[in-house]
């Protein structure tokens, strides 16, 4: 089987100048990862490409969260970086809008007047529209059956907004008077809950596989963002880590912690359904994880830092390109690789 093609977030997360993506740049080549970037401009894209160690896998792109495919203006800005970019960039990822469920036929037709003219320019990127708004997931499987037949335009499966909204949906069937969204680990109703939230968060993982099932016989490049988390994390409750637990302060099932939507296993699963729906040809993976507090030795980078007296920050950002590379071993592992075809590009 032909290698996944596993991307990551390559970007600067920690204050600091151009030496920290010169260490990013080192760690990815060392993990053989490709690079997912976020660009808000065609300048900075053009920037941060520079940094991007060579791979046999173009990038993709996530564009700013506020690009709104139903407007003129913002297709315009999008076709921009399609047109470009062609031949640098694998695709470029536009967030769902609440709104676009009830206007689905018009953002079926902005897709379509946005990808038309991609078909005929070579080596343009595909348009992949991600699961971001919490939409039900059958709006989505709907939309991605109507852009069948659509040139350069598919769908982006966002695993931790898809897992903690599906988690939601699922605790309210029990507790339709309570906002899951209400809860926290110190919450004093949460041990006499706890069960009920388990049961929802692993309620995203079938989730999931039931989306990819439905996705894969459209025969279109279905893209994921990989990222673990569990609803009861205040603020940003998704893009953990596959290897990180949520500590709890009472015992549950002889721990004092609760397992997240997908752990390694989990992820393991969504990337071998992706796998088996859509051929390893037709799938992309990126790692977008945020999380990574904590500080790790430079190690063979320290070169990278000759005059830098407090070097804090980049052991701060060596250590979450660690966490990337610790979690890319998972999705790699996931597949088995035929050593003739682990270097032919898709």
């Amino acid at each position: 089987m032909t290698a996944p093609r596993v991307h990551a977030l390559f970007q600067n997360r920690i204050d600091g100048d151009d030496a920290l993506l010169h260490l990013a740049r080192l760690r990815f080549a060392q993990a053989g990862l490709a690079a997912e970037v976020y660009a808000h401009s065609l300048e900075e894209l053009d920037r941060i490409l520079g940094f991007l160690p060579p791979h046999p896998h173009l990038p993709v792109v996530h564009l700013d969260r506020g690009v709104d495919l139903l407007h003129e203006s913002d297709r315009a800005m999008v076709a921009a970086f399609a047109s470009r970019f062609a031949g640098r960039i694998f695709g470029l990822v536009v967030h769902d809008r609440a709104e676009m469920a009830d206007r689905t036929d018009a953002l079926v037709a902005a897709v379509q007047e946005l990808t038309a003219p991609l078909e005929a320019e070579p080596d343009t990127p595909w348009v992949f529209l991600e699961y971001a708004a919490g939409l039900e997931l059958d709006w989505f499987v709907g939309v991605g059956e109507r852009l069948r037949e659509v040139a350069k335009a598919s769908l982006c499966l966002d695993i931790g907004h898809i897992g903690i909204k599906h988690a939601h949906r699922v605790f309210s069937r029990t507790h339709p008077d309570l906002d899951l969204a209400t809860l926290s680990v110190d919450d004093p109703r949460l041990p006499a809950l706890v069960d009920d939230v388990q049961d929802a968060v692993k309620a995203a993982l079938p989730a999931v596989l039931e989306t990819t099932d439905a996705l894969g016989p459209l025969g279109k490049p279905l893209h994921f963002h990989l990222h673990d988390g569990h609803p009861l994390i205040r603020g940003l409750s998704d893009h953990a880590s596959f290897l990180t637990w949520l500590s709890v302060p009472f015992d549950y099932q002889g721990r004092r912690s609760l397992n997240p939507m997908y752990g390694p296993s989990g992820a393991a699963r969504i990337v071998t359904k992706a796998l088996e729906a859509c051929g390893p040809e037709r799938v992309s993976f990126t790692l977008e994880i945020h999380e990574g507090v904590g500080r790790l030795p430079l190690g063979d980078a320290a070169g990278l830092f000759p005059d830098v007296h407090n070097v804090a920050n980049a052991e701060r950002m060596n250590h979450w390109l660690a966490v990337l590379a610790q979690n890319s071993r998972l999705i790699a592992d996931a597949a088995p690789v035929d050593s003739a075809s682990a270097t032919r590009r898709p």
